[in-house]
Order: C-alpha cells, then sequence, then structure tokens
C-alpha cells in the first residue's frame, strides 16, 4: 500500500489545536441554574444522552481524520515482475562412443555423465541450453532450448552406439561452435565432456579450437575415468555378451590446451562425486547476470475512507439533532 499524496497527512497536525478550541467553546456555553438544595438531585441517575455527550465530538473528530487521510489518497498494489534476460548459451558436448561404458565411475561413465549433465540444467535458470552428442562423428541432440523438461527428456535415453564409434573431438568443438555462433547471448561457452583420445573426424581440434575463440566462445573441457586397461561386456553374434579388454586413455594435453585458449578451464573427474562437483564448480562460474524490473498496478482505496467518514458525519449530526440536546445559548 502506499499514499498518493503523502502530504496531505499534516493535516492531521492541526486536530489538537482545533480540539482544544473546541473545549474552550463547550466551557463558555456552561449555563448554571440555582437550586435550593441538590441532594435528591445526585441520586437521580444521568440520562443516557448525558453520558454520550461528547459523543458528537469524537464521532466529528474521527470523520475529519479519516477524511484527510482519504485526501492523502491510499492505494493497494499488485506487482509484477519483468525479467530482462542477460543469460548465458550453453551447449553440453557428450561422448557417447564404446569406453563411456566403463564402469570404473558408477554405474558407468556415461550413466554418471548423464546424471551430472541432468543436475547441472536443474540449477540453472533463464540459460539457454543444447546438447550435441559425439564419438566417430557428432550430431545435435537438442538445439538451445529454455525448455529444461524437454532437454532432460532428450538426455535420458541416450546412450552408446547410436552413431559410429571413435572419439571426434574436433567435430564436437565444431558443432557445438556453430550451435552458438549465431546466439545474441552476453556469453556463449561449450562444456565438452570425453574419455578419449581424439581418432576420428574430419576436423582437426586445433582448427576447432579457432573456430571457438573467433566466435569468443568459452570451452570447458573434462576428462572422466581413469587411463588403463578395462573389461566391458560386448555383444556378439556367436557367443552372446563377452567381456573384452579396452584401452582407455584420456588426452589431457589436448583438453587443457583447448580449455586454456579459449579462456576456461580443464577439469579431471575419476568418479562421479568428482564429475558433480566439477558441474557444480562451472555452475558458479558460469552464473547468469538477471535484472528484474517490478511494476505494480494501484487500486484506489480513498472512496471506502470516504464513505465511511460520511457515515460518521451523519451520525454526528442525528446524535446532536436528536439524541443529544442542548441549551439554547
Amino acid at each position: 500500500m502506499r499514499l498518493a499524496y503523502p502530504w496531505f497527512l499534516l493535516l492531521l497536525l492541526l486536530l489538537p489545536l482545533w480540539l482544544k478550541m473546541f473545549a474552550r467553546k463547550l466551557e463558555a456555553r456552561k449555563i448554571g441554574l440555582r437550586f435550593s438544595t441538590v441532594g435528591h438531585l445526585r441520586k437521580i441517575p444521568p440520562a443516557p444522552a448525558i453520558r454520550f455527550r461528547n459523543a458528537p465530538i469524537f464521532l466529528r473528530t474521527a470523520a475529519a481524520v479519516l477524511l484527510i487521510i482519504a485526501l492523502a489518497r491510499p492505494q493497494t498494489g499488485h506487482g509484477y515482475r519483468f525479467i530482462s534476460r542477460y543469460g548465458i548459451d550453453i551447449v553440453l558436448a557428450l561422448d557417447i562412443s564404446t569406453s563411456m561404458n566403463i564402469t570404473d565411475v558408477k554405474p558407468s561413465r556415461l550413466d554418471a555423465a548423464k546424471n551430472a549433465i541432468k543436475n547441472f540444467i536443474s540449477h540453472r535458470s533463464n540459460d539457454r541450453i543444447g546438447l550435441v552428442l559425439f564419438a566417430g562423428t557428432s550430431f545435435t541432440r537438442c538445439p538451445l532450448t529454455l525448455d529444461y523438461n524437454v532437454l532432460s527428456a532428450f538426455i535420458e535415453p541416450v546412450k552408446s552406439g547410436m552413431i559410429e564409434d571413435g572419439t571426434a573431438i574436433g567435430m564436437a568443438i565444431a558443432n557445438g561452435v556453430n550451435r552458438l555462433k549465431d546466439s545474441k547471448a552476453k556469453s556463449k561457452i561449450l562444456i565438452l565432456l570425453t574419455d578419449g583420445v581424439n581418432n576420428r573426424g574430419l576436423i582437426d581440434p586445433r582448427s576447432a579450437i579457432d573456430l571457438a575463440v573467433s566466435q569468443k566462445i568459452k570451452v570447458y573441457t573434462i576428462g572422466l575415468g581413469k587411463p588403463g586397461t578395462f573389461y566391458m561386456n560386448v555383444p556378439d553374434p556367436l557367443f552372446g555378451s563377452r567381456k573384452v579388454p579396452v584401452r582407455s586413455e584420456i588426452d589431457e594435453a589436448l583438453l587443457q590446451e583447448i580449455a586454456k585458449k579459449t579462456g576456461a578451464r580443464y577439469f579431471a573427474a575419476r568418479d562421479e562425486k568428482e564429475l558433480g562437483e566439477i558441474y557444480e564448480e562451472i555452475d558458479k562460474l558460469e552464473k547468469t547476470e538477471v535484472k528484474s524490473r517490478i511494476f505494480y498496478e494501484y487500486t484506489e482505496e480513498f472512496g471506502y475512507l470516504a464513505g465511511l467518514a460520511l457515515i460518521l458525519l451523519l451520525a454526528e449530526w442525528l446524535a446532536s439533532a436528536y439524541f443529544i440536546r442542548r441549551l439554547p445559548e
């Protein structure tokens, strides 16, 4: 609530002076009658009109207070928030090569990455986020969107084998840059997660770095898992599922170079907890700047006060005219 003309409340300072003048006027009106004795008169209970003889002045004063407040125009408002977005456009590049099924990171590297990404998305607001998948090549799974529910739905069924196997880091960066190049966002970032070494693709990673730098896109890189040889279940048309050894290597030097040249950071994740902490750290580093304005629609409330004041003045007139009689002056 607010007052449109609060300076009218200064009139309330005149009320004590007005009451004092009214009291002097009442004192001057006192009329006395001579009696031989008043003993019997004192035993007579006072009439109701005597008890409420000062009611008119109280009613008139209350009406004056209400009218002064009404002149100040009290208003109640309902606020509406309008958000001006100065957000970040983010592309998540996720490796879905066969090695992402290794279980050194529980429940598997790919499942841990999907869980961390969904948690990261849940903490963002006002940012457009897209998803790029890559293995031997790269494709856009979800374009930039503000609908995080749709994005999470696209992430859930992601699995290895959706595209040919391999690790095309250069292709992933180039695809992400292509998604972001026309963005008008204040900040553009690509978060690339992989567990391997670039071994496929038509675009060299260093050429892709130059593309990102030219578009002022920061590329955060995450190396997931531990290097070494691991056994992994693979389907076999003759013997069914069988375990085969898989060599896992992470080209940390390349990932560090990508991050450094684009003004970002490289992170190494050895387990699911570390991976979650990395996405939380990136979330803190790349926060959206949101400016908001609040507008109010005001409703005038002076009519209620003015109406109540008129009722009090009417009550004061009725009381003076019919219930509380005065001797003539």
